[in-house]
């Protein structure tokens, strides 16, 4: 009798663990639903990272831009999450490195986050802060269409768009351009 009742406590246990695991599809529809159960792992069950995994490369503005987006599990709070850590590396058209976050070694300062799907699945968010006294910060959205599965957009909303008078250089140009998408392709 004793085994039977360790048995079924451990079934449950184990229920319990998986019913607070979810998918990041389903954690990015609770964005907009307040209904949804509480969880303490959005995982990456169904591999939907998987597609945005690698380099990517790509030009704008006779800049060349460089991408290396990785999965890591980030975890705060009692809450563990799968997101993409991403590193950019900006040159000119003369070869020279405008900016890098390639020379980081923790995939949790380079400023360049993954924060989980919108809500309609058609992009994968992330928050990347650049010269953050100029107020280079917010939201960049990854999208690749499943017809074209070695390309992506990259298009990036700035989170403010005052500067504090003194703080940023006159010729200011923000690393990722706002509100202009930048096309990737996978290397």
């Amino acid at each position: 009798m004793n085994n039977k009742i360790a048995i079924l406590i451990l079934l449950l246990s184990f229920s319990t663990i998986y019913a607070q695991t979810i998918s990041l599809e389903s954690a990015a529809q609770c964005l907009n639903n307040p209904n949804c159960a509480d969880y303490t792992y959005a995982k990456d069950l169904n591999n939907s990272l998987q597609q945005y995994i690698g380099v990517w490369k790509g030009n704008h503005n006779g800049k060349s831009y460089e991408i290396k987006l990785n999965k890591i599990l980030y975890e705060d709070m009692g809450q563990k999450t799968d997101i993409l850590a991403g590193r950019l590396q900006l040159k000119d058209n003369n070869g020279n490195t405008l900016y890098t976050s390639y020379n980081e070694t923790d995939d949790t300062k380079t400023n360049f986050t993954g924060l989980n799907f919108q809500a309609d699945l058609k992009a994968y968010r992330m928050y990347f802060v650049g010269n953050s006294q100029c107020g280079e910060y917010g939201t960049v959205y990854l999208r690749i269409k499943q017809e074209t599965p070695n390309q992506m957009s990259l298009f990036m909303l700035a989170d403010q768009d005052i500067i504090k008078e003194g703080l940023c250089p006159s010729n200011f140009s923000p690393i990722i351009p706002y509100k202009t998408t930048i096309f990737l392709t996978r290397q």
